[in-house]
């Protein structure tokens, strides 16, 4: 996806400049060096749990370069960005107020000291953000790069599979497809290769790659998403792209074709295949397990009826592992609420109800489509899946959605005569000369 805007390259035009008046004049261009600091943002949310993998990886050292990741995307940022220049953004600072939950529940170190480094990870994850919003300008470049980066993770996957086909499909986890090279879980691979198909789908509809260039990405990563059996993902990757596509049917000739041949070959499957589509989204588990959500509703009750003072109802009991009673809670707003208490989860509900705000008041764009894509995807899988109160995969894809609804940088005003010339000769400036 390089090349003519319109034809899977970066778009081109003027870019995000300093939110603060006087801030200096806008960038051009979005530096190539940004798409690095984002790559090291998708690799310090991977994680270090998951299936064994080919080589053994000791998870202190998958830990050391996850958090490394971090550190230098936060270095290469502020090396990008000395002056600190930001754009105001609703989002980011939502997610700064999330630290003072974060911070105040973890000081009394009911999860360990691991909580306070979980605090200061989280605090240089959203530092990171702060400096990247300089670029944020509405424009479809985070897209690309986001798509990018899964991409590269998914290509891992499909080598690993290639390498270790044993592994990389093991019968503890009931054969589904899971990272042979890095651990990643079959839910992980899922979230991934759902949310760049829909980005994907979206950009060949608006014209903004080819064909041939969305086919690349969509194809490969339709088949990981099959393997992988997960539902979450899947039917967020539908219901994402039903609501995305619908706010351009209005404007889009190529949106309305897609969604009437989408409808038309759900129904044909519906009718044809419909035992084999029951299979696999049964995955051979039983009615029961279905219903308790894969054994998710036993602890999520355990979790709501355990006993709780009431600071720890209002900050939570500070940031942790996303588990309860060693289980994992599998929910991203019990999650929050056990962590970070009322007061994580109403800034958490705030952040989406404003981000999906500004996406219904923005006009039909391909972007506007894109953000509604991915928020309503992070929406879906938050019941199901836990990472909105942390440093996460789901933070990023809401951060692109920002990213998008951002407003453009004002164009700066040409400059006068006298201007020109004290730019050019700042010597000789009002001299008279």
């Amino acid at each position: 996806m390089g090349g003519n805007p319109r034809r899977g390259g970066l778009p081109d035009g003027p870019h995000t400049a300093g939110a603060r008046s006087g801030a200096g004049p806008c960038p051009t261009t979005t530096p190539r060096a940004v798409g690095i600091v984002w790559g090291l943002l998708v690799l310090n949310t991977l994680g270090s749990a998951g299936a064994e993998t080919v080589i053994p990886l000791p998870r202190s050292l998958i830990q050391m370069v996850t958090m490394g990741a971090l550190a230098a995307a936060f270095a290469l940022a502020l090396a990008l960005n000395p002056r600190l220049r930001i754009r105001p953004s609703a989002f980011v600072l939502l997610l700064t107020l999330l630290l003072v939950p974060s911070v105040l529940s973890s000081l009394h170190l009911e999860s360990g000291f691991g909580a306070l480094f979980r605090c200061a990870r989280l605090a240089l994850f959203v530092s990171t953000l702060w400096l990247l919003t300089r670029w944020w300008d509405g424009g479809l470049t985070f897209v690309r790069h986001h798509i990018r980066m899964y991409f590269a993770v998914l290509g891992s996957v499909a080598a690993g599979a290639v390498v270790s086909p044993g592994a990389a499909m093991p019968e503890l986890y009931g054969g589904r497809l899971v990272g042979a090279l890095w651990p990643l879980t079959p839910p992980q691979i899922g979230q991934y290769a759902a949310v760049i198909i829909g980005l994907a789908v979206l950009l060949v509809l608006s014209g903004h790659t080819d064909r041939v260039s969305a086919a690349v990405v969509i194809v490969p990563s339709l088949v990981l998403l099959l393997l992988t059996h997960t539902r979450t993902a899947t039917l967020g990757l539908l219901i994402g792209l039903a609501l995305a596509i619908g706010s351009l049917v209005l404007t889009s000739a190529a949106a309305r074709r897609f969604f009437t041949w989408a409808a038309l070959c759900a129904a044909a499957a519906g009718v044809g295949f419909a035992s084999a589509l029951r299979e696999w989204f049964l995955r051979g588990q039983s009615q029961e397990n279905l219903s308790s959500l894969t054994g998710r509703a036993k602890v999520w009750d355990a979790l709501l009826a355990a006993p709780r003072t009431t600071s720890e109802k209002v900050f939570g009991v500070g940031l942790g592992d996303k588990s309860f009673g060693g289980l994992p809670i599998d929910n991203s707003w019990l999650a929050v609420y056990h962590e970070q208490g009322w007061i994580g989860i109403a800034l958490v509900a705030t952040a989406l109800v404003v981000l999906g705000g500004v996406a219904l008041l923005r006009p039909p764009s391909p972007a506007r489509a894109c953000a509604i894509f991915l928020i309503s995807y992070c929406a879906i899988a938050s019941y199901t899946e836990a990472g909105l109160g942390d440093a996460s995969p789901y933070l990023l894809h809401l951060a692109v959605a920002a990213s998008l609804l951002a407003a453009p940088p004002a164009a700066a005003p040409p400059l006068s005569a006298p201007e020109v010339s004290r730019r050019r000769f700042p010597r000789w400036a009002g001299e008279g000369r």
